[in-house]
Formats: C-alpha cells, sequence, structure tokens
C-alpha cells in the first residue's frame, strides 16, 4: 500500500460544515464514480448507482426529505448511494469487457450465472443484503477518493427512504443504502474523534 494511500485513510474525518460557495464540476464529479466503481461487488455484478444531487433544486428536494440537514445543501454535491437487488442475468454482460480482454474464459460464464442465481434468485433478504454491501463498499472507496483529492466528505442515514426512493424515482429493486455528501471542508471543523485501541477490536485465533 502507497504512502498516499495510508495517508488519505489516516487524514480522513467525517465533514459536519462545508463550504457552501464550493462547487465541483460534472467531470469532477464523474471521476470520483468511475473510481468508487472499482471496489469489489459479488460475482461483479457493480450492482450499484450513484445519483448526484447538485442542483439547488434537487439538494432542497432531498434536505426536506433528510431530517433537514444542512449538510445536504452547503456541500457541493450529496450522493444517494444506491444498491440494487443481485440479477443473475446481468452476469453475462458484466463479464464481458473480461472475456474480450482475454482473462476470463467464456466457458466460465455459465458456471457463475449458476452460482449467481443460486445464490439470489428468490432470496429476498440476501438479495437485499448483498444491495447494501455493495453499495457500502462502493461509497467506501468514493469517500476515500474524495479524501485523497483534498474534499471533505459526510455519510448520512438521516432520511425517509420510501421518499427518497419516490422523489429520486428509484426501481423497485433499489435501495437508498446512504447519502455521502462531498465538498470543501470548513477548517472550523472538529477533528476525527479517537478510534478504540487495536487490542479492543481485533481477534487473533
Amino acid at each position: 500500500m502507497s504512502e498516499a494511500v495510508i495517508h488519505a485513510i489516516e487524514a480522513q474525518r467525517t465533514t459536519n460544515l462545508f463550504d457552501p460557495t464550493h462547487r465541483l464540476q460534472d467531470a469532477e464529479i464523474a471521476e470520483l464514480v468511475r473510481l468508487a466503481t472499482l471496489a469489489p461487488s459479488s460475482f461483479n455484478l457493480q450492482n450499484w448507482r450513484f445519483i448526484a444531487v447538485r442542483t439547488p433544486d434537487a439538494q432542497a428536494r432531498l434536505r426536506k426529505i433528510s431530517w433537514d440537514q444542512a449538510k445536504i445543501t452547503d456541500a457541493a454535491v450529496t450522493f444517494i448511494v444506491v444498491g440494487k437487488m443481485p440479477d443473475f442475468q446481468s452476469l453475462a454482460d458484466r463479464l464481458a469487457p473480461a472475456v474480450s480482454a482475454g482473462f476470463f474464459p467464456a466457458d466460465m460464464v455459465p458456471g457463475w450465472q449458476g452460482a449467481a442465481k443460486s445464490l439470489y434468485d428468490g432470496q429476498p433478504q440476501r438479495s437485499r443484503d448483498e444491495a447494501v454491501r455493495t453499495a457500502t463498499f462502493g461509497a467506501a472507496t468514493l469517500t476515500q477518493a474524495a479524501q485523497a483529492k483534498g474534499w471533505g466528505t459526510a455519510p448520512m442515514i438521516g432520511f425517509d427512504a420510501e421518499a427518497v426512493a419516490r422523489e429520486f424515482s428509484l426501481r423497485a429493486d433499489e435501495v437508498p443504502v446512504l447519502l455521502l455528501a462531498v465538498g470543501k471542508a470548513l477548517p472550523t471543523n472538529w477533528p476525527r474523534k479517537p478510534r478504540q485501541a487495536v487490542d479492543q477490536v481485533l481477534d487473533l485465533v
């Protein structure tokens, strides 16, 4: 692991106060999402979606159904990080680039499809768990990418999930897992709060 990656992890903190005058270009937002999609997903299903809420109207609509959190309108962008229920039928398309690149054997695709079907088809709780897991991997990677670029982030679970799904036209197979605000952190933010000692959270067996 490079020192730059370690530094980004160690320097990361949750931002509660954003500079409301700072904006991100759409290309910068797209680059954050590109980096987020390098996170792992089960069977390479890539079952996530990122809704970048960055216009004043959309921010106001989201803030209204998200406990009136000022971060949503002060940050440059707030991502609605969406997890999608795993769909084994999409797996051939997801694996096609790897097959074309020559390192994933084409005759392995049906086996992977069968395994994904066995694992998720007709399993609503497991499918929802995987949607949440995948979206969380993506959000965590986006957080570190934003930190590496010098921007602050704030993950939020304070929102009306049904209202968010309705207001932003989520599909029936999609779950709004969390909100992630990104922007320029003000210097008045608290430092990161201390963490538990490693020996309090690690068991070696």
